[in-house]
């Protein structure tokens, strides 16, 4: 046991947590649960996105929900297990390779989704308190707006802020990061809101 903290410190220890990560957070839930339940193929509908929204405008909200826990869950496990397994430091890596892997899949040629879910299921394993803040967010931006991109946009930019007011002032850099990788996968979406034509939540889409 003497050994132990040196064993999990090690390169090979965080390499591995991130190939790990990686790989957990590339599984394309809203791809797999489409194709399973007979709805199609998910990057053929509405904005071609894998996640949980796009899978709302196939009309299945089972589907939708499926999407949302699993894609939040995949980053948080990662999460969870990384900490328990080598520490605090392979947490952190655990979630931006996790969200990474969303982002880019190696299994989809590396065109993945928006992370938002991812998102949220990672600070709700790193900072639970600050992940219900950031789901507060959403759900209030959400309500306000119906617009699922802009309460993403909200929630995730506003995280940071949550982080270092509930003192977990380690975490805020990465926040950060993942916030703006957010953004950037937001990008069309921003684009759309500016002139207007950014569907609303729940909105079916041939």
């Amino acid at each position: 046991m003497i050994f132990l903290p040196e064993i999990t410190s090690a390169p090979l220890a965080l390499g591995l947590v991130a190939l790990l990560a990686y790989l957990a957070g590339s599984i394309p839930f809203g791809v797999v649960i489409t194709r399973a339940m007979g709805l199609g193929d998910l990057r053929q509908i509405g904005s071609g996105n894998i996640g949980a929204t796009n899978v709302l405008r196939t009309g299945s909200k089972p589907a939708a929900a499926a999407t949302l826990i699993l894609d939040a869950a995949k980053g948080g496990i990662a999460v969870l297990i990384a900490r328990a397994l080598v520490g605090e430091d392979a947490a952190q890596i655990a979630a931006l390779a996790s969200f990474l892997g969303h982002l880019y899949p190696v299994w989809l040629g590396f065109k993945g989704g928006k992370g938002v879910a991812t998102f949220l299921g990672i600070l709700l394993a790193l900072a639970w308190p600050v992940g219900l803040m950031a789901c507060a967010t959403w759900a209030v931006a959400a309500a306000l707006t119906r617009i699922s991109s802009a309460s993403a946009l909200a929630a995730s930019a506003l995280s940071p802020g949550f982080l270092a007011f509930a003192g977990y002032s380690d975490l805020v850099l990465l926040a950060l990061l993942l916030a703006a990788l957010v953004w950037i996968r937001h990008a069309a979406n921003i684009r759309r809101m500016r002139d207007g034509t950014e569907p609303r939540i729940g909105k079916k889409t041939a």
